[in-house]
């Protein structure tokens, strides 16, 4: 017997070469008792060439047994042998084969030997090759039970009885059945006699439990062959059985890892990869599964908790993942989404404090245990039978993303070791998706409130417009853009209207976004015409590409934005609007006419080309729509912007639909797949204000014009049911006209506007202007707009044509009583002239900071 390779004492096998084995039978001198179809078609001999015959003929000597008795006491001291060696074909040439050499034992102590063999050059390069070779060829025991004709078994070896339980005494002379007495034992049996008829190999998987662990199942794997005598009869069957436990473990786990790979972490939403890992552990290793995450991990909100840092305060959890055997996991006290309560003794506490897994394969309900603390937990456990139990926390970079419990109800083998590792296994493959969606979580929470913050929560359009509005951003996942919009009010019941768009999507167009809304804010504080008002952004924006130049450690990135900028007044009629390469606006008027307006396009805010801005005035009629709109709107990939403006022009021309519904049909015209660039749509309805609403006078500059302002708006108040607010308007007015008189030469101009609010307008020739002084306590002068300041909500001025207007706006009396209808003077005062308020508003002059921060701002003239 010539050996090729190294040889392993013991016994080796696998269910393939089992299956596909040849197997001989040997006494005690080698000579061949019994032959198998399958060894004829390996060497070549049939059963009448053999049996009878020395083992010789097959298996060539060697020098280290050079005869058969010498191999056979070999085997005898070792229990067997099994090897890689060479057999005699019968052709003459020689095969590498394994070899595998049992002692087996029959009544009265008598000896064979059963001998299997395996051709390697079968098994494949792919099967002898890394892990899968490893598994097999490991070492794994053989039982061996060889039965006679009427099924007795005849011998059988010391192996077997790590199987099955099944005592060598016991088992020899009986059949299957009688010495273990199952529907395992009919299923063998039956086998058998299927082996014996048609002399094919037979194999049959069965479960089996053991007397000393009767909880525990072992999966066992039986080849059942044919043994023909030298006629070629059957002479009886051979069963060659292998414990293949571990593996059949080993490949649902990989089964169970594989599938949580495909499965987990197909979204970024936390709740819905925690309910991915639940389905995947239930029913394939836990008949009840949770996941409970940390409270701040679904919100994206909140301090994140680390691996022991925890107190005697423990985190707040929440249910994230059920997975049950059962219909609706009524094992849970909790629903998806509820709070859930952590007790603190218990082994949850130890988890979370230590981040180590917790095991307890038989879970102990007994009174006094964690779980009497815990009574919603108890009677669950005690109703649904809960018997063994794992805890697993989830943890990212030490930080504590929250825990899986696993729990066995109707599957009786408790967890082992094993399985926890599983669990550790198929969590760790969870916990980064989870991260990673705690993290989308974070950055999507704080993305929607810098965007909450930057974009407007409410448009107020005052008495001046009705507004609805759309914005739909390029990125959906992170929900934020580089596009803006804004309704701002302005003094004496106008609105300025701006929408523009960054270059850019996502976070930094949002962040860029925000510092350009912010300087439109300022910049409409100081009430500019639209055209110098984009000069001014202009020159902002690139300061703000100068500064992040200037900045050490940070890109370079170029900031650019387009513009539309417009003031509606609602006492004329007239809007006044410019633009910076921003799609002109479209135009619907009560008839559902739509036109584009010719606005000079002006150039992109922050290219620095010096060209300047020109602004348009247009008269509106009352009930005329204005839509503001961004280029993602109107422009894709598939056609060009004057076929968009065609189909945005399509969409509103409806009248008598609502701003809301105009709104929709708008947003409807953008394509239906995921949209290149960002999508804003403002709409704005115009309104006008009444002839009853606003009064103007014109004064002389001279003494006589304080007391008369006075009197007019006194006598207006009571006109229009305002008596309650007549004294502070009478001190304002003398205020604003003494400073008109003292600082400027010409008439005088007073209006009173009553719409949201009660403005006083005060027009005078003087360009420079007012600003309160520091007055002293001797100082008999010098407190006007101080008082001004007290009783007024927000005051100002503005530069006009011909001068400045300075205005004071004070809250309405919360018992103002309904507008009389009736005519109002509005060309009466001390002169009997109207000096029109409206011919004052022009889009040439600089202005003047409003509100209060105008009391510290210095005095300038333009």
């Amino acid at each position: 017997m010539t050996s090729t390779d190294k040889a392993t004492l013991g016994e080796q096998s696998t269910t393939h070469e089992i299956s596909d084995s040849a197997v001989a039978m040997l006494d005690e001198q080698g000579t061949v008792l019994g032959w198998t179809q399958a060894a004829e078609q390996l060497v070549g001999y049939s059963a009448g060439d053999v049996v009878g015959q020395s083992a010789t003929l097959v298996l060539p000597s060697s020098e280290e047994a050079p005869t058969v008795s010498a191999f056979v006491e070999r085997c005898r001291a070792q229990n067997g042998w099994s090897g890689t060696t060479a057999v005699r074909h019968r052709d003459g040439r020689m095969l590498t084969v394994s070899l595998r050499i049992s002692m087996l034992w029959g009544q009265d102590g008598a000896v064979r030997w059963l001998v299997s063999v395996t051709d390697t050059g079968k098994i494949s390069r792919e099967t002898m090759n890394g892990s899968v070779r490893e598994s097999l060829l490991a070492r794994a025991p053989i039982g061996i039970v060889v039965c006679d004709p009427q099924l007795r078994c005849t011998w059988v070896n010391d192996t077997m009885e790590s199987h099955d339980g099944v005592f060598r005494d016991r088992r020899l002379g009986r059949r299957s059945t009688d010495a273990l007495p199952s529907a395992e034992g009919e299923a063998l049996e039956a086998v058998m006699r299927q082996a014996l008829q048609s002399g094919a190999t037979g194999v049959h998987e069965f479960r089996s439990g053991l007397p000393t662990s009767p909880r525990q199942e072992n999966i066992l794997v039986t080849s059942i062959f044919c043994l023909q005598d030298a006629e070629g009869r059957a002479q009886g069957v051979c069963a060659i059985t292998v414990d293949v436990t571990e593996r059949a473990r080993a490949h649902e786990r990989l089964a169970i890892i594989s599938e949580a790979s495909t499965c987990l972490g197909s979204t970024m939403d936390v709740m819905q990869t925690s309910q991915e890992l639940a389905d995947v552990a239930v029913p394939l290793f836990a008949d009840y599964a949770i996941v409970d995450l940390e409270h701040s991990v679904p919100f994206g909100e909140g301090p994140s908790v680390h691996i022991g840092s925890i107190g005697e305060r423990l985190p707040v959890f929440r249910r994230a993942g059920l997975a049950s055997i059962r219909q609706d996991v009524p094992e849970s006290p909790w629903v998806r989404g509820e709070q859930v309560t952590v007790p603190h003794a218990s082994p949850f506490t130890d988890v979370l404090r230590t981040g180590r897994s917790y095991l307890e394969p038989i879970l102990n309900a007994a009174p006094g245990t964690w779980i009497d603390e815990d009574p919603a937990r108890a009677q669950k456990i005690n109703e649904y039978g809960m018997h063994s139990l794992m805890v697993v926390p989830i943890r990212a970079r030490r930080v504590l993303l929250g825990v899986a419990m696993f729990i066995r109800t109707e599957d009786p083998v408790p967890f082992q070791e094993d399985d926890l590792l599983l669990a550790e296994e198929l969590v760790s493959r969870a916990a980064p998706s989870l991260d990673n969606a705690r993290l989308y979580a974070r950055e999507h929470a704080a993305a929607l409130a810098l965007q909450c913050n930057l974009l407007p929560h409410r448009l107020k359009g005052g008495s001046a417009v009705e507004t609805a509005s759309r914005y739909r951003p390029a990125d959906m996942d992170i929900g934020v853009g580089g596009d803006w919009f804004d309704v701002i009010p302005l003094s004496g019941a106008r609105v300025a209207l701006v929408i523009g768009d960054v270059v850019g999507h996502g976070i930094n167009a949002t962040a860029a976004m925000g510092r350009l809304r912010t300087a439109v804010h300022l910049l409409t504080d100081m009430d500019l015409p639209p055209d110098e008002l984009l000069a001014r952004l202009d020159d902002a924006i690139q300061r703000m590409t100068e500064d992040a130049d200037d900045a050490p450690g940070r890109r370079s990135a170029a900031v650019g934005a387009t513009c539309l900028y417009a003031v509606y007044d609602p006492d004329t009629r007239k809007c006044t609007m410019a633009r910076a390469g921003h799609p002109p606006p479209a135009i619907v008027d009560p008839q559902g006419r739509v036109t584009f307006p010719d606005l000079p396009t002006g150039s992109p805010l922050g290219i620095g080309l010096g060209v300047p801005f020109e602004a348009v005035e247009l008269e509106l009629p009352e009930g005329s729509v204005l839509a503001l709109y961004t280029d993602g709107l109107i422009e894709t990939r598939d056609c060009d912007i004057d076929a968009g403006m065609d189909r945005l022009g399509t969409a509103l021309a409806q009248p008598g639909r609502s701003l809301e519904d105009l709104c929709t049909r708008a947003m409807e015209i953008v394509p239906g797949q995921a949209p290149s660039d960002d999508v804003t749509l403002l709409l704005v309805k115009t309104r006008s204000l009444s002839p009853t609403q606003a009064a103007s006078w014109t004064l002389p500059c001279d003494q006589t014009a304080v007391r008369s302002a006075r009197h007019i708006a006194a006598g207006q108040l009571t006109e229009w049911g305002l008596e309650g607010l007549e004294d502070a308007t009478k001190l304002i007015v003398s205020e604003l006209v003494t400073n008109a008189v003292r600082h400027s030469t010409g008439p005088i101009g007073l209006r009173l506007i009553q719409h949201q609010a009660l403005t006083c307008e005060v027009f005078d020739s003087n360009v420079c202007f007012p600003r309160p002084p520091r007055a002293h306590t001797t100082d008999e002068n010098g407190r006007g707009l101080f008082l001004v300041d007290q009783l007024a909500r927000r005051w100002g001025s503005r530069s006009v044509s011909g001068g400045k207007v300075v205005w004071a706006d004070q809250d309405l009396a919360p018992t103002v009583t309904p507008t009389r209808r009736r005519p109002a003077a509005r060309t009466r005062g001390a002169t009997g002239q109207r000096l029109p308020i409206a011919s004052i508003r022009h889009k040439g002059q600089p202005t003047r900071m409003s509100g209060r921060a105008a009391r510290v701002a210095p005095e300038t003239v333009r």
